[in-house]
């Protein structure tokens, strides 16, 4: 039996309240939500210093490649909240997004660890290839697409997994905001 109701399965059965959604579904995303907050944080904070060191650029195009960054994290949401509430819904929008997010997570430790072309670890200036480079930046805007679908759907999602129609869950559901 189909129903439309908020206590329905991905696949529009009725789900079984004691062994799904509530508190035990919120705390995992809360979770997921943490780690994802723990990640940007790390990239974001260190990029500067990521970006004049090993990649050689001046502080200025370093300013202005992670404004872009930031402000190409703060568009995309927009585009993928219409995405996911016109064609994908947020499950799928989740999935797709987290996967490219940790595609990019693992594509920019990647670009890390490719060998540096100096002979010197000591030399001042930058020895980073151009491959090292176009991975760097390829990897960190895959992470902001990963990211701009991530964000506008977690929250809702968190709050899905409450039954706005039982007094018990709806209490809990302001709880989780």
């Amino acid at each position: 039996m189909a129903i439309n109701g908020p206590a329905a399965d991905e696949l529009g059965n009725e789900a079984v309240r004691f062994s799904s959604g509530g508190w035990k579904s919120a705390r995992l995303i809360i979770c997921v939500e943490m780690a994802e907050r723990f990640a940007y944080y790390g990239i974001s904070s260190n990029m500067i210093m990521y970006l004049t060191g090993p990649l050689g650029q001046s502080t200025a195009a370093a300013a202005a490649n992670v404004n872009a960054w930031i402000g190409t994290m703060s568009f995309l949401p927009l585009l993928w909240a219409f995405v996911a509430d016109a064609f994908l819904g947020r499950f799928r929008t989740i999935i797709i997004s987290s996967s490219l997010y940790i595609l990019g997570l693992g594509l920019l430790s990647y670009s890390s660890m490719i060998p540096s072309q100096c002979g010197s670890p000591n030399q001042l200036v930058s020895c980073a290839s151009q491959l090292q480079v176009t991975l760097f930046f390829c990897s960190l805007y895959i992470i902001a697409v990963g990211q701009g679908g991530y964000k506008p759907c977690i929250k809702v999602f968190g709050a899905d997994q409450f039954d706005g129609n039982d007094p018990t869950e709806a209490k809990a559901k302001s709880s989780y905001f």
